[in-house]
């Protein structure tokens, strides 16, 4: 007799027998549970629920902060001044947008500072004006106020255009290589929407502004219900002549159903002809540019090198 048997009873068969079923059974699930694959979605489902209770208990303390407050006080102010809405807000937004600032706050920060920036700059003036001007005349004070005064009002204008010119200048810049980058992607017979998103990736390392964008505009086909929004949005965003070519290739593509890559490789052959009359512009207008510094800088000296001695000479004989 075994010891099982000795110990369990005449019952110990069976009861062997139930633990090596349960222990097979608990085998098998583990080994299907490892092997079948996993549910992608739910995990996204639970990560992008996860990030946003973070980001709104992240936004409930920031309004409790007192960081937070001054903000407040700005969009009270413009809604009571009626400024946050209207075309002139839609257009700041959009501009904005074009700078790559696209918050709610950053609309009201721009706003707040456009109007109070004429009283900042004025107030300065006048407090500052005797001091770095030495100007202690009272009518002279009031100039240099009012000239603070329009500085401080076509400031933040300025800055921005500044920043969106910067920017679109960079974009610009990367457009050709991303476009190739689109023309590869569909000849390999991927969809707008992946090649969209393929070549916001890979743009990423060098040109973040552009692949931002790109990235952007690869959620918004997915999501909005009309996809030539989704592309208007981008030329809205970047407001750049080529992007606006670019866009308008994509939308007849996706209208008429015209091959991407045939449409994308005359495009690219158009971007560089262009590129290449930019270039040949600048070497023609070069000859014109240089007129003004060789007058200012190369002429005088030449004359000095040419006249000086015959000049000393003249002098050295006068004073015998």
């Amino acid at each position: 007799m075994s010891l099982a048997s000795t110990l369990l009873g005449p019952h110990s068969g069976l009861l062997i027998g139930l633990v090596v079923g349960v222990a097979n059974f608990l085998t098998v699930l583990s080994v299907m549970r490892a092997l079948s694959p996993k549910d992608m979605l739910a995990a996204r489902a639970r990560d992008h629920a996860r990030r946003r209770s973070e980001l709104r208990a992240a936004r409930l303390a920031l309004r409790r902060s007192p960081g937070a407050q001054p903000l407040t006080l700005a969009k009270r102010l413009l809604a009571g001044l009626k400024l946050d809405r209207g075309e002139e807000a839609r257009k700041v937004s959009d501009q904005l947008a074009q700078a790559g600032w696209r918050t709610r706050d950053a609309v009201a920060l721009f706003l707040t500072f456009r109007l109070a920036g004429p009283l900042l700059v004025g107030a300065l003036a006048w407090l500052l004006a005797p001091a770095i001007l030495h100007i202690h005349a009272d009518l002279q004070r009031m100039l240099a106020t009012a000239g603070g005064i329009a500085i401080g009002a076509y400031l933040p204008t300025l800055l921005l255009r500044n920043v969106i010119e910067r920017r679109r200048t960079k974009i610009q810049r990367a457009l050709p290589d991303a476009l190739d980058l689109f023309v590869i992607c569909a000849e390999a017979g991927l969809s707008l929407d992946a090649a969209v998103t393929r070549v916001a990736r890979e743009m990423g390392a060098g040109a973040p502004e552009l692949a931002d964008e790109l990235g952007l505009t690869a959620i918004e086909l997915g999501f909005l219900p009309d996809r030539r929004d989704a592309l208007l949005n981008l030329v809205r965003r970047v407001g750049s002549g080529d992007v606006r070519g670019l866009v308008n290739t994509l939308v007849q593509t996706e209208k008429y159903g015209t091959p991407l890559a045939q449409s994308l490789r005359v495009l690219a052959s158009e971007f560089r002809d262009t590129r290449l009359m930019k270039a040949e512009e600048k070497a023609a207008r070069l000859p014109a540019t240089l007129t003004v510094p060789m007058i200012a800088f190369i002429l005088p000296p030449l004359f000095v090198i040419l006249l000086g001695p015959a000049i000393l000479q003249f002098l050295a004989v006068g004073w015998r």
